[in-house]
C-alpha cells in the first residue's frame, strides 16, 4: 500500500507540475502577446528608402524601420525590377513603433519634414513613380490622421505649391534585399555622398528652417561618425610657423592664389584634402574634377559638416565663401556653376589644403578613408 501510496503521490504531483509549467507558458505567451500588441505599423514613401529609413530610426519611439518594396502587381520584386518603373511598386518604409512613445501624428509630421510634398514625379534626384511620396494607412484612424495632416500642411504656407503627396490604403508589403536595409549605417560614406548630392537636406533646410530639431540631429549624427570633433584651430603665432606666406594669406587674410599656378590644380592623384591648419578632413580626389579654372575643383566635400559657407559681399559682387568648420581658415568661394547632379563648383586654394595621398591614409589617421577608392566607389552616383 505504501508503494502504492507513494506512486500515487509522484504520479499527483507529476500532473501538478505539467499544469503548472503549461500555465506559465500561457502566460508568457499571454505577456508575449499583449507586448507585441503594443507595437503598431506605419507605412511611408519618400523617395530613396535609404534616406526615408534612416530618417525615421532617428524617431524615439520607433523600434524599427524597414525598407522594402509596395503598392505594386508584381510578387516578390526585387530591386532592379521596382527601380525600372515597370512593377507599379514605389520605394516604401515600413515603420514599427510604440504608440506609448510617439503617435502616429507625429510620425506623419516627421514625414512631411523629411520629404518634398509637393514633388508629383519623384523626389530630388531619384525621378519616376516609383519614388513618388505616398502615405499607406492600415486602417480608417491612419486614413483621417493623414488626411487632417496632409489638409493641415496645405493650409499652412509653408508650400508655395500643392501638395502632391497621395493617401492611399495600404498594400502588401515586400521587404527589400538585406544589403538595403540599414544603409545608412554599413556604408555611411556612400550614404552620405548620395544624400547630399541628392538636395534632399538642402530642401529641408530651406523649407523647415535649418535649426528643425531633428533635422539638426541627422546632420550631427552624420558627422559624427566619421568626424571626430578633435580638430582644432591654433594660436595664431602657431600658424605663422607652420604655414608659408601664401598659406597664411589665404586662410588668415582671405586671399586667392594665382590661378594654374598653385600646388593641387592639376593634381590627378588619389588621396584626400584636409585643411591646412587643422587637419580635418575636407574633399577626396574621387569628388575633383578639371573646372578650366586654374584652381582645384569639387563637386562636393567629402564630409559637408566641414565646410562652413557664408556670405562675401567683397570686390562689388555677392558670393559664397567657404570656410573650414574647425580651422576657420578660408578655402575658397562655391559656385552654382559645376557639374549634374548637384551642379555645384567648388573653387577652393590650394594653400588652404594638405593632400594625402592613398598609400599614407592609414599612417596619417585617416584610414576610415580607404574604403572610397575601392572599385565599387569609384563612381558615386546620386541616381544608385
Amino acid at each position: 500500500m505504501k508503494v502504492i501510496f507513494g506512486l500515487s503521490i509522484l504520479l499527483a504531483g507529476i500532473v501538478i507540475l505539467g499544469l503548472g509549467l503549461s500555465i506559465g507558458r500561457k502566460a508568457e505567451d499571454a505577456a508575449t502577446d499583449n507586448k507585441d500588441q503594443k507595437l503598431l505599423t506605419a507605412t511611408f514613401a519618400g523617395g530613396c528608402f535609404w534616406c526615408v529609413e534612416a530618417d525615421f530610426e532617428k524617431v524615439n519611439g520607433v523600434v524599427e524601420a524597414i525598407s522594402g518594396y509596395t503598392g505594386g502587381h508584381k510578387e516578390n520584386p526585387t530591386y532592379e525590377e521596382v527601380s525600372s518603373g515597370k512593377t507599379g511598386h514605389v520605394e516604401a518604409v515600413q515603420v514599427v513603433y510604440d504608440p506609448s512613445k510617439v503617435s502616429y501624428e507625429l510620425l506623419l509630421d516627421h514625414f512631411w519634414k523629411h520629404i518634398d510634398p509637393t514633388d508629383a514625379g519623384g523626389q530630388f534626384v531619384d525621378r519616376g513613380e516609383q519614388y513618388r511620396s505616398i502615405i499607406f494607412y492600415n486602417d480608417e484612424s491612419q486614413r483621417i490622421a493623414a488626411e487632417d495632416s496632409k489638409r493641415s500642411l496645405e493650409n499652412s504656407g509653408s508650400l508655395n505649391k500643392p501638395v502632391a503627396t497621395e493617401i492611399l490604403p495600404v498594400t502588401k508589403f515586400y521587404r527589400a534585399e538585406e544589403y538595403h536595409q540599414q544603409y545608412s549605417k554599413k556604408n555611411p560614406l556612400r550614404y552620405r555622398y548620395y544624400r547630399y548630392l541628392s538636395g534632399r537636406d538642402q530642401f529641408i533646410a530651406k523649407t523647415w528652417g535649418k535649426d528643425m530639431e531633428i533635422a539638426k540631429s541627422q546632420r550631427d549624427m552624420d558627422q559624427s561618425d566619421a568626424t571626430p570633433a578633435t580638430y582644432s584651430k591654433p594660436d595664431d603665432e602657431s600658424i605663422r610657423k607652420k604655414l608659408n606666406d601664401m598659406q597664411y594669406k589665404v586662410t588668415r587674410k582671405n586671399g586667392t592664389e594665382p590661378p594654374f599656378n598653385n600646388e593641387y590644380w592639376n593634381n590627378k592623384a588619389e588621396g584626400i584634402y584636409v585643411d591646412v591648419v587643422s587637419g580635418e578632413p575636407l574633399f577626396s580626389s574621387t569628388d575633383k574634377y578639371d573646372s578650366g579654372t586654374g584652381w582645384p575643383s569639387f563637386k562636393r566635400p567629402l564630409e559637408p559638416g566641414n565646410v562652413v559657407e557664408k556670405t562675401d559681399k567683397s570686390l562689388f559682387t555677392t558670393r559664397t565663401e567657404v570656410r573650414s568648420k574647425y580651422g576657420d581658415s578660408h578655402l575658397g568661394h562655391v559656385f552654382d556653376d559645376g557639374p549634374p547632379p548637384a551642379g555645384l563648383r567648388f573653387c577652393m586654394n590650394s594653400a588652404a589644403l594638405r593632400f594625402i595621398p592613398k598609400a599614407d591614409l592609414e599612417k596619417e589617421g585617416y584610414g576610415q578613408y580607404m574604403s572610397l577608392f575601392k572599385d565599387e566607389h569609384k563612381d558615386t552616383q546620386a541616381s544608385r
